[in-house]
C-alpha cells in the first residue's frame, strides 16, 4: 500500500497536478516496526521566470515602437511632433532603488579600513523621485540655438531670408563685404527607371556686396548644404551691376513680366523704406536699395518674381539717357518744393517745338512705364450705404457735410472764426460756447 500512495505522489507531481511553485515531495519509511507511512519533507521551490514584451525588447526597440514615423507621415510632417527618446537610466546608479539599501561590492565597498562593511537599510530619501524627474524633463526639452535678429530667416526655423556668407574664395580673390541669402530651399524628386524616385535638394540664392552688385543662382544636390555651397559660389560667377539713383532707389518707376508673374516697382524718397515681397526685400538689401515700393500680380513663383525683378533694373535708363532718347529737357517737380521744376538733364541736342508730334507722350510716368497702369481695385462702399435709412441720415445731415473743412480754411485764412458780416457787423461773430467757458462766465458774475 505504501509503495502504490508513493508512486501516486510522483505522478501527481510529473503531471503538474500539484502547486508548480511549491511542490512537496512524499517518501516512505518502513523502518520503524516494518509499518509504512508517508513522511512530509522540506518544500521546494521551482524557479522560473517571466517572458512578456517588456523583458523580451531592449529600450532601443520600445523607443523605436513609441516614436517610429512611416515613410508617408515624414512627408506630412509628422516627424517634427514625435515625441523625443528620453534616457531613463540617466539620473540612476546601480545598487540604488526606492528602499536606500547599503549592498557590499555592489553601491559600497566589502572592507572599510579594518572593519567588514555590512548590509543595512539606510533612511529613505524623500528627493530622489523629484531629482530623477527633474532630469528626464531637462532631457525633453530642446535647446534651440540662439540666433541674432541679423542671422534670423523670414519665419519660424526655415532657412528663407538666411544668411549663409561671402562666396568661397577663388585662388587668391576673395570677396570681402559680400552677403548671400538663402531665398528658397525645398525638396524636389525626379523618376528614374534605375533608381525609382531620386530626391534632391534645389536651392536658390543671392550674392553681393551691398553696393550695386548682385547675383543669383539656382543648384541641386542630394544634401542641402552641398547645395547651398554650389548655388553660393556659382551665383558669384554671375555678378551684375545695378544702377541706383542716389545710392538709395531706382532711377525711376518701371513694371517687368518673366512668365505669369508681373513686377510693379515705384520709385520712393528716402525714409519711406522696403515695402513689397519679402524675398525682393532681401534682394534690395542685398543689392544696396533702401526705399522701395513693389507690387506683385499674377503667379507668385519666387525664382520667375526676383527674375522679373531683376530685368526690370537691367532695363531701367538713367535720366541722362532718358534725356538723349526723348532729345528734351528733363524737368523736376516736387511738392514739398511748392512744384518748382527743376532741370534733372539736358541732351546735347534739343528738339524745336515743332519737331514735337502732337501725339506724341510727353509724361515722364507713361514714358517709363510703357503706357501699363496697375489696376487699384477699389474699395467696395459699405453694406449699408445700401439701405433706406442710409438716405435717411444723409438728408438730416447734410447742413453739416464740410462744416468742419470750412471752420478749418477760415482759421487758416484769417486766424479766427468769422463770417463774411465780421467787417460790416463787428458783433457779428459767431461765440463759441462750451461748458468750461459757461462756468467761468459764472464764477466770475
Amino acid at each position: 500500500m505504501a509503495f502504490s500512495l508513493f508512486r501516486a505522489s510522483k505522478a501527481l507531481v510529473s503531471s503538474h497536478l500539484l502547486p508548480r511553485i511549491v511542490t512537496r515531495e512524499w517518501s516512505c519509511d518502513i523502518s520503524q516496526k516494518g509499518i509504512g507511512y508517508l513522511k512530509n519533507q522540506t518544500p521546494l521551490i521551482n524557479s522560473y521566470r517571466q517572458g512578456s514584451f517588456f523583458n523580451r525588447n531592449n529600450a532601443e526597440q520600445l523607443w523605436k515602437g513609441a516614436t517610429a514615423v512611416s515613410n508617408a507621415g515624414r512627408k506630412r510632417g509628422r516627424m517634427k511632433s514625435r515625441r523625443v527618446i528620453k534616457n531613463l537610466n540617466k539620473g540612476q546608479v546601480i545598487g540604488v532603488g526606492k528602499v536606500n539599501m547599503i549592498w557590499p561590492g555592489l553601491n559600497a565597498p566589502i572592507i572599510r579600513g579594518r572593519e567588514l562593511v555590512q548590509q543595512q537599510q539606510l533612511p529613505e530619501d524623500p528627493e530622489r523621485e523629484k531629482k530623477l524627474f527633474q532630469l528626464r524633463d531637462a532631457i525633453e526639452k530642446r535647446r534651440r540655438a540662439k540666433l541674432s535678429p541679423l542671422e534670423r530667416g523670414w519665419t519660424g526655423g526655415k532657412p528663407g531670408g538666411r544668411s549663409i556668407g561671402p562666396p568661397d574664395p577663388v585662388g587668391d580673390d576673395t570677396f570681402e563685404g559680400f552677403d548671400t541669402r538663402i531665398l528658397e530651399y525645398k525638396m524636389v524628386s525626379t523618376m528614374t527607371g534605375n533608381m525609382g524616385r531620386k530626391r534632391r535638394v534645389s536651392t536658390f540664392v543671392i550674392t553681393g556686396n551691398r553696393n550695386g552688385l548682385a547675383g543669383f543662382a539656382v543648384a541641386k544636390a542630394p544634401e542641402g548644404r552641398p547645395a547651398l555651397r554650389i548655388a553660393k559660389n556659382r551665383a558669384a560667377t554671375k555678378l551684375i551691376y545695378i544702377k541706383r539713383y542716389k545710392e538709395h532707389t531706382v532711377y525711376h518707376d518701371f513694371v517687368c513680366q518673366f512668365g505669369k508673374s508681373r513686377v510693379f516697382v515705384y520709385q520712393k524718397n528716402e525714409g519711406f523704406g522696403l515695402h513689397g515681397n519679402r524675398a525682393i526685400k532681401t534682394c534690395c538689401e542685398i543689392v544696396g536699395i533702401k526705399n522701395l515700393l513693389v507690387k506683385v500680380e499674377g503667379s507668385h513663383n519666387l525664382q520667375h518674381v526676383i527674375k522679373a525683378f531683376f530685368i526690370g533694373l537691367l532695363q531701367q535708363k538713367t535720366h541722362e539717357e532718358i534725356a538723349e532718347d526723348k532729345k528734351l529737357h528733363l524737368v523736376e517737380f516736387r511738392e514739398e518744393n511748392g512744384n518748382y521744376p527743376v532741370v534733372i538733364a539736358s541732351p546735347t541736342e534739343v528738339r524745336k517745338p515743332h519737331e514735337i508730334k502732337s501725339d506724341e507722350v510727353l509724361d515722364f510716368t507713361q514714358y517709363v512705364m510703357g503706357g501699363k497702369i496697375r489696376y487699384i481695385k477699389p474699395k467696395s462702399p459699405p453694406y449699408y450705404t445700401k439701405l433706406p435709412s442710409w438716405q435717411i441720415r444723409l438728408r438730416k445731415t447734410a447742413y453739416l457735410r464740410n462744416k468742419e473743412e470750412v471752420r478749418t480754411r477760415i482759421y487758416a485764412e484769417h486766424g479766427e472764426l468769422r463770417s463774411f458780416y465780421t467787417d460790416e457787423y463787428p458783433t457779428a461773430k459767431p461765440s463759441l460756447w462750451s461748458k468750461d467757458k459757461k462756468t467761468k462766465n459764472i464764477e466770475e458774475e
